[in-house]
């Protein structure tokens, strides 16, 4: 749809449809297009009045007798069709649609909506809408846009896509207030025919879009998502997001414990990682981390030199990189060197560097240690504390020279510079000024969102080449031997895990007290018998599970009870026998098919890791065993896999081989696959067991 999303967004004339002098959307979208100086035509049509906003107006589009490119519809909600056969028929290709009343209204608004698509369709039409506010595309100074933009009117290398109208606006002022210019902003209202990837795949080819900046309640098309973020990566350019609604629906199967750790929003996180997607969590951090990205673009690593007049804020920035997973490391030594003839001598030259004060007395002083830090050989980029001027003073020449020989030294430093002010605060016209006049770069507002924005920048950097990758062929297949709903408990599940590789914690299914008894002493105790029958899922629900039995006539006992635990629930079935482990960390390994995104693995640590604090990480399949370990760092309990408190530190080479080898194993089950589960997933040293396992299938 690019070739005709190109026509849409670069029209020659314009023709607004319900034009009115009683409406202001219609004045607003009138005025946008007048006052921010769209070159083409603008017809106004209105059957009943002749002049409207002053323009003399047109009773119906035939009547313009002209070329129309756009048509902007106002008209009320049963209108908008016959608008579209009149267009249609005179060879009009495009619309935008801002009249509501469809399908966000419930079943009679579908029914119309799904009438207009099928109508476009049909005739080969471009819409937009229904229930938008349009578009503004500051590169080409095209506006039909319905509710009014304020000035100034700001081109810049950002395209910004909203699911939210009214918030539209909002964006835009505070792009405008931060000095962030726009390429192209669109409201895509109902997305009854264009969609927001669409829009997307255009903003990967415009030239003039660098960034593209996502507000979305909703990732409708997850494949096309997904296919367009990958092009979009190998493009070099960003995506940000901010995507909304963070509650976490039910388990995906009631079955698994793995259900619990996979909601909606934190399948979203796993799914953005995969694909390179930056994801924020305000719009103040949308359009800051979205214009930092556009001005400094990739960074190299995560070593930070940062440059202040402020110790203070060498604090605050110091801790924010300790947050943000960002490092601090100290000068080489001829850094230092060099530095401490520049800096005052009360000053205390290290990383953070905080120049002082002094550079009330000497002007030149910011500018000349971010040059030595920026040659600094250890660091990948400089954070550079630097508000722009708020107020102008009465001769500013001596302000536009240390800002343009400051924007120099930026330009022609070795690693990219990044400015961030002390606080949050709109760009005043004189900041403007020295920006346009010195070329001072792009400065991220606030020590706050700075800080966060260089956080995502470094992360984007790192990923952006596995991110642009298409994903490879999924693995063979296994022979589907499953019914729909059936739950393969421990001992069938295990024996799947185990026929694939994966190491599993010896077992014997046992028929009778006796036999358990002898399998016991051929393993050795102590023993851990459960309760085994087709379709069980949660042994230790119904009392199914005896750890730590130590002779025969405790086996013994076990199986009665636990067989007497499956009758009583009116299950048949019988026990099977393990030798007990002991040592070591327990893990929970799952994964469970997302209905948008797929197969979906979380990794727990088990217990009160998990149960109480949540700590899990989650990853879209398939994953490498380099994807698991970063998954497993990512885990608050970490620490407990690497010898914390003196105990056995886990080869993390094998666990994560492992782990990978089950979610291998996921894909290959095949499509009738709901869940598999491996709880625990025993790691002691180099030893790694599946203990209990469970399949569910669709």
């Amino acid at each position: 749809m690019t070739g005709s999303l190109r026509e849409l967004f670069r029209p020659e004339s314009i023709a607004l449809v319900g034009a009115t002098d009683k409406s202001g959307w219609s004045l607003s979208t009138f005025d946008n297009l007048r006052n921010h100086l769209f070159a083409g035509k603008v017809y106004l049509v209105n059957p009943r009045t002749e002049v409207v906003h002053g323009e003399a107006a047109y009773r119906s589009l035939s009547e313009i007798g002209e070329p129309v490119d756009l048509v902007y519809v106002m008209v009320p909600t049963t209108a908008v069709l016959p608008v579209l056969r009149e267009g249609a028929g005179l060879g009009i290709r495009n619309y935008v649609v801002l009249t509501a009343g469809f399908g966000e209204t419930g079943p009679e608004g579908k029914r119309l909506e799904d009438e207009i698509v099928a109508f476009a369709r049909e005739h080969g039409l471009t819409v937009l809408g229904p229930n938008g506010n349009g578009y503004i595309n500051a590169a080409g100074r095209t506006t039909p846009y319905g509710l009014p933009i304020p000035a100034p009117l700001l081109a810049g290398p950002v395209g910004v896509v909203l699911q939210s109208g009214a918030l539209a606006s909002s964006v835009l002022s505070f792009a405008q207030a931060r000095n962030v210019g726009l390429s192209l902003l669109t409201s895509m209202g109902n997305e009854a025919m264009v969609s927001v990837t669409d829009v997307m795949s255009y903003l990967v080819d415009d030239p003039d879009t660098s960034v593209i900046a996502l507000f979305l309640e909703s990732v409708r098309h997850p494949e096309e998502f997904a296919r367009v973020c990958r092009r979009a990566a190998r493009a070099g350019k960003p995506v940000v997001a901010l995507k909304i609604g963070v509650s976490a629906l039910a388990s995906h199967t009631a079955q698994a414990h793995t259900g619990a750790l996979v909601g909606d929003d934190r399948v979203i996180d796993a799914a953005f990682r995969r694909l390179g997607v930056v994801r924020v969590h305000s719009l103040e951090d949308l359009i800051i981390t979205a214009g930092l990205l556009a001005s400094v673009g990739r960074v190299g690593g995560p070593r930070l030199g940062v440059v202040t007049p402020s110790g203070g804020a060498s604090e605050i920035i110091a801790d924010r990189a300790e947050q943000e997973g960002l490092e601090l490391p100290a000068f080489a030594p001829e850094t230092v060197q060099r530095l401490a003839a520049i800096v005052p001598d009360f000053a205390t030259v290290q990383n953070p560097l905080d120049v002082t004060g002094y550079v009330v007395v000497d002007r030149t002083l910011l500018g000349r240690a971010l040059e030595v830090v920026a040659a600094d050989p250890g660091i990948d980029a400089v954070v550079l504390l630097n508000d722009l001027p708020r107020v102008q003073p009465a001769d500013p020449s001596v302000t536009l020279q240390i800002a343009g020989a400051t924007a120099e030294r930026i330009r022609s430093a070795r690693v990219p510079v990044v400015v961030v002010s002390n606080v949050l605060t709109d760009v005043t016209e004189f900041g403007r000024y020295v920006q346009a006049q010195t070329g001072f770069p792009y400065v991220a507002g606030g020590i706050e969102h700075g800080m966060t924005a260089i956080g995502h920048v470094v992360r984007w950097s790192a990923g952006v080449e596995a991110a642009g990758a298409e994903p490879g062929a999924p693995p063979p297949a296994l022979p589907a031997t499953a019914g729909a709903g059936e739950v393969w408990a421990e001992h069938r599940a295990s024996a799947v895990l185990a026929s694939s590789g994966v190491p599993v914690v010896p077992s014997q299914r046992v028929s009778g007290a006796e036999e358990a008894a002898a399998a016991a002493g051929r393993f050795g105790y102590p023993v851990v018998l459960k309760a085994a029958a087709e379709g069980l899922g949660h042994k230790s629900d119904i009392g199914g599970v005896r750890l730590g039995l130590g002779g025969p006539e405790e086996v013994r006992s076990a199986y009665r009870e636990v067989t007497a635990a499956l009758a009583a629930r009116g299950l048949s079935g019988d026990a099977v026998v393990q030798p007990q482990r002991r040592g070591g960390v327990e893990l929970l390994v799952g994964v469970v098919r997302d209905p948008s995104w797929g197969l979906t693995m979380a990794i727990a640590l088990g217990g009160v890791w998990v149960e109480v604090l949540g700590d899990s990480a989650l990853r879209l399949l398939p994953v490498t065993s380099d994807d698991v370990r970063e998954a497993l760092a990512d885990l608050r309990g970490y620490r407990l896999l690497t010898g914390a408190r003196g105990t056995e530190p886990a080869d993390l080479g094998r666990l994560a081989e492992v782990i990978a080898g089950i979610g291998e194993l996921a894909q290959r089950l095949g499509p009738d696959l709901a869940a598999l589960e491996v709880n625990p997933l025993l790691v002691r040293g180099a030893e790694v067991e599946a203990l209990d396992a469970l399949i569910t299938w669709r």
